[in-house]
């Protein structure tokens, strides 16, 4: 019962934090330099992890599907099979996954930090609200480079898969033949389901890695627990919005 409370407790501060957030949306021009040092944190620093893994996500997903699919003959379809799943799952769900380990991690750790040595109480009494200066840039900035990420992570991982496809000799399908694979059996709503899925992700990772540290209590030790605390939240939120965001986009 006291865990039910907790969690409810949980998902009413997140909303709070939510909606106070979108009530400072006007003030984006004035918090520019935050939001574009947050574009760089939650973007361009992710970006490098983001490409090494979707890249062998995909040739792994091509070799396990190549090794299987030659005892059906149907070796033509790893390119849409590949493709598809990078689209659809693999990638946005990977990149959420990396925001969660990396950026929300981060953001946990700088808040709750903030939060235990009384630095928002500073804030507070400055009459700066957190919200607008700490939360809401997070918020704009991981909208505006979350889609980024999943195009680069779909677009690694099908060439991936198309070096693997060509260059493993008991698959030997020519990357021509792969990628008119894939686009005989894409659709534009494929990727855009998936960059919407992406979106929804990422900005519930930084909503929720900012709420867990902007209420973190007790002394240094409880940074290391928000921090955890805030991973591992996010990454229960980021497979259970999998489940309702996917059917409600099919």
């Amino acid at each position: 019962m006291n865990q039910l409370i907790k969690i409810l407790e949980g998902i009413g501060s997140t909303l709070q934090l939510l909606v106070r957030s979108a009530s400072y949306l006007p003030s984006l021009p004035r918090q520019f330099g935050r939001f574009v040092e947050q574009c760089y944190l939650i973007g361009y620093t992710t970006l490098p992890i983001v490409a090494i893994l979707s890249f062998f996500i995909g040739s792994v997903l091509a070799l396990q599907a190549g090794y299987s699919m030659q005892n059906f003959g149907a070796k033509q379809l790893i390119g849409a099979l590949v493709g598809l799943s990078m689209a659809r799952e693999l990638g946005p769900v990977m990149v959420a996954i990396l925001l969660a380990g990396r950026v929300g991690s981060a953001i946990a750790a700088e808040l709750a930090s903030m939060k235990v040595y009384q630095e928002i109480d500073a804030l507070v009494t400055m009459n700066i609200p957190p919200a607008r200066m700490l939360v809401m840039p997070r918020l704009v900035a991981v909208l505006v480079m979350v889609p980024v990420l999943a195009i680069i992570a779909n677009l690694v991982g099908w060439f991936g898969g198309a070096i693997i496809c060509s260059s493993t000799s008991f698959i030997g399908i020519e990357p021509t033949t792969y990628f008119a694979t894939m686009r005989q059996n894409m659709e534009f709503k494929d990727v855009l389901n998936g960059l919407i899925k992406a979106e929804i992700f990422g900005f519930f990772v930084v909503l929720v890695c900012c709420n867990i540290g902007l209420n973190t209590r007790g002394g240094p030790r409880e940074i290391g627990a928000a921090v955890t605390r805030a991973v591992v939240v996010s990454l229960i939120l980021i497979l259970v919005l999998d489940y309702f965001v996917t059917k409600a986009l099919m």
